[in-house]
């Protein structure tokens, strides 16, 4: 949903609970409001303990040995200089 669906769904709820003063009958904004709310804080958790658990994986080859490490972070230990493979595509001539 991300952050700013999750605020807008807070924000939408706060006003049907507490500003407005409808009386539909069979539907009881209040309520709506409470339940929007409580669906906007869901959606803002589950986006933080998603950003927070997303890994970023780097792929490194020390210069020495054949070894490859897939860590969250490149590996530098014991002053072992590693060593990085990028590959960089730049778009091609314009039209």
């Amino acid at each position: 949903m991300g952050i700013g669906g999750s605020i807008f769904l807070i924000a939408l709820g706060a006003i049907f609970a507490f500003a407005v003063e409808a009386d539909l009958g069979w539907l009881n904004l209040a309520v709506v409001g409470w339940v929007l709310m409580l669906a906007g804080v869901a959606g803002l958790l589950a986006t933080v303990y998603f950003w927070n658990s997303r890994r970023r994986t780097v792929v490194a080859a020390p210069v020495r040995g054949d070894r490859v490490a897939a860590d969250r972070v490149v590996p530098i230990q014991d002053d072992q200089v590693m060593r990085e493979y990028r590959e960089v595509r730049r778009p091609g001539r314009p039209i």
